[in-house]
Parts: structure tokens; C-alpha cells; sequence
């Protein structure tokens, strides 16, 4: 759990799993599209794809990313379970 929230803690990090919602895109589009350098662009996909929010595929030479809805939804389970064993406030 902490890993997904550490990679979801960077605004970079959303959008580019916002973008790649979209179907696959490739590093340099991405980092286009959001104005990023294409190093930063990557290393905030590999922190993405250790946690699994994004997965990649090999077209050719082309590397394309794409949001892993799935995971996304698990880390919001996660965080809704934890919200819910949080004990009631007290009026």
C-alpha cells in the first residue's frame, strides 16, 4: 500500500496515468503532451510500472504505456478499506 501511494503522491504521476487512460502512448508523447523532460517522463513511468499502474507493451521499436485500470481501482479499495477501520470521530 504505501508503494501505490508514494506513485500516486505526484501530480506528474496522475497525469501521465490520466493520459495513458486514453490507450497506449508512447514516453515521448507523454512527455510532450504533459511538458516534461523525457527523463523525467521515465522515471516516473518506472515508479508506474513497479507498482503496476501501468503497463507497457513492445510494438516494433516502439514502447507504449498504458493506465492499468485495474490496479488503479485496487489502490482505491485499498485506500477505502483503510479509510473504513478508521474509528469514528467522537462529536
Amino acid at each position: 500500500m504505501d508503494e501505490l501511494l508514494r506513485a500516486l503522491s505526484h501530480p506528474a504521476r496522475r497525469r501521465i496515468l490520466t493520459v495513458a487512460a486514453g490507450g497506449p502512448v508512447s514516453a515521448g508523447t507523454l512527455a510532450e503532451a504533459l511538458g516534461l523532460a523525457n527523463a523525467t517522463t521515465s522515471e516516473h513511468l518506472k515508479v508506474l510500472r513497479k507498482t503496476g499502474l501501468v503497463t507497457m507493451t513492445v510494438q516494433g521499436t516502439w514502447r507504449l504505456y498504458e493506465t492499468d485500470r485495474a490496479r488503479v481501482a485496487e489502490a482505491a479499495a485499498l485506500l477505502a478499506r483503510f479509510t473504513h477501520s478508521l474509528p469514528e470521530e467522537e462529536p
